[in-house]
């Protein structure tokens, strides 16, 4: 019976371990992309990990400075567009789980809609072996030193979690506009966790600098 009670006990501890591990991660080159996954864009970073839910392959593309054919341009500018891509791979099939899909088109001054460089992570903030991705970028049209469009999209599994704002310009000296920012209703109600990760993020990349 000691010896039952200590095996039950062994086995609680593994899975509070199991569940608590980091999920690991391994960066993808475009090259290591499966054949079978299609996406849109020209490929920018590119994850592969598994959590409780299995394999999964996250990828972003970006399309640059562009003219989309396929709208209509009132203005003659410019199109740029960027995606996120979550498959999850299987041993005879690979399925979409979810994809972020955002743009500016049109535009007839600057702009852009482009991945904050290195911000695609993957983490288990709250320990419940579901990984939660995270996606960073700006959008934004304008013709003057203004601030741009920001936003952290994050994933744990299908629920989708949407932090908006702007980055922080110095218009003059000493003088700053923009850095507010606003939690949707997912991450107001989640785990302070993922308040807390996306602050630091949003902090960590506030600043816009213009050359």
């Amino acid at each position: 019976m000691i010896y039952k009670i200590a095996f039950v006990a062994l086995a609680f501890l593994c899975t509070l371990t199991c569940i608590g591990q980091e999920i690991k991660i391994t960066r993808l080159t475009s090259t290591q992309i499966p054949a079978q996954i299609q996406y849109s864009g020209k490929f920018k970073d590119g994850v592969r990990f598994t959590d409780k839910d299995g394999d999964h392959i996250i990828i972003t593309a970006e399309t640059g400075h562009y003219v989309n054919k396929q709208i209509k341009h009132e203005d003659d500018g410019g199109d740029a567009e960027l995606y996120a891509f979550n498959y999850l791979i299987k041993e005879n099939s690979i399925e979409l789980k979810w994809k972020v899909y955002d743009f500016i088109h049109d535009c007839p001054v600057d702009y852009e809609a482009s991945f904050v460089k290195n911000t695609l992570q993957v983490t288990d903030l709250d320990h419940d072996g579901a990984a939660e991705v995270w996606l960073m970028y700006r959008t934004v049209c304008h013709g003057d030193v203004s601030p741009e469009d920001m936003k952290i999209i994050m994933y744990q599994q299908q629920q989708k979690f949407a932090m908006r704002g702007e980055t922080k310009v110095e218009v003059a000296a000493n003088h700053y506009e923009g850095g507010n920012y606003k939690f949707d209703k997912a991450f107001t109600d989640g785990p302070k966790e993922f308040r807390e990760f996306a602050i630091k993020l949003w902090n960590s990349h506030i600043k816009q600098h213009f050359e």
